[in-house]
């Protein structure tokens, strides 16, 4: 649930620590310790509204892993582009995918200096299939030109796109629906479009109070409903079983009885044309 803008509406050319990040949050949520003080108090502030949230990340965490093993295993794509990657948590997206192919290339796209730095770590000096890139979402032409996008994907070949977690921090007045048209515009057939979006079609008006926490932080949240969501896929074609909760996408185990749910929408779809 990273932010992908900082405050100028440009990428964060500093660490931030006088608001929460999203991003920072999210690694604190899910129990990381790559945070800072205002990222815990405003975290303990969205637990105390929606206790639930832990295990919403894990889950979205979860759906992730899943959602990638199956582009690269059962749709051959073998270059994955993760805008909104947030705070590295094992195993990250390139490590799923090359358990599956190892020749898989991936483009780590977020617009915080801390992401960046700490998504290198997990990397190899000689690691050249694999970029970490500093930019902004809302600004998608920027990201599909940038030089170091361009050295490890091939927009001639299908993508995996992978928008996890990310769009519900982009306002409408921001054009979410031109950001991600921009960006599947590029891909060719065969790519796929990976996404999880936050909704209070589960909890309705519960977790009002949980959304105004990110009011002061920096980059404010917005669930939609499925429709809403369903939007943003397009004429891509949905792979089984469509627009779901997180955690009935193509689970691993069965879901424990009388666990809250998870009011988190994802989804897989290809681009047949």
């Amino acid at each position: 649930m990273t932010s992908p803008h900082g405050g100028d509406g440009g990428p964060v050319l500093k660490i931030d620590t006088s608001k929460p990040h999203p991003a920072r949050m999210y690694d604190y949520f899910l129990g990381g310790k790559d945070n800072y003080e205002v990222d815990q108090e405003a975290a303990e502030q969205f637990i105390k509204a929606a206790p639930e949230v832990r295990e919403a990340v894990r889950a979205n965490r979860r759906f992730m892993h899943r959602a990638v093993r199956h582009v690269v295993a059962e749709g051959g794509v073998r270059q994955i582009l993760d805008i909104g990657t947030g705070l590295p948590t094992e195993p990250n997206v390139h490590q799923i995918a090359r358990a599956v192919a190892p020749e898989t290339r991936v483009a780590y796209v977020d617009n915080d200096p801390i992401v960046s730095a700490h998504s290198r770590t997990l990397l190899d000096d000689d690691d050249t299939n694999t970029a970490v890139v500093l930019a902004d979402l809302r600004d998608p032409r920027a990201i599909l030109a940038h030089p170091e996008v361009r050295k490890v994907i091939d927009f001639d070949q299908p993508v995996a796109l992978l928008l996890v977690a990310i769009l519900h921090f982009v306002t409408e007045a921001e054009d979410p629906d031109g950001i991600v048209a921009t960006l599947l515009d590029a891909l060719p057939a065969g790519s796929y479009l990976v996404l999880s979006h936050a909704t209070v079609d589960i909890h309705d008006t519960e977790r009002e109070d949980a959304v105004k926490v990110y009011n002061n932080a920096t980059a404010t949240m917005n669930p939609r409903g499925r429709g809403r969501v369903l939007d943003f896929f397009g004429d891509l074609e949905l792979v089984d079983p469509g627009l779901v909760l997180v955690p009935d996408w193509r689970p691993d185990e069965a879901p424990e009885p009388g666990a809250t749910p998870i009011g988190i929408y994802g989804g897989v779809a290809r681009k047949n044309g």
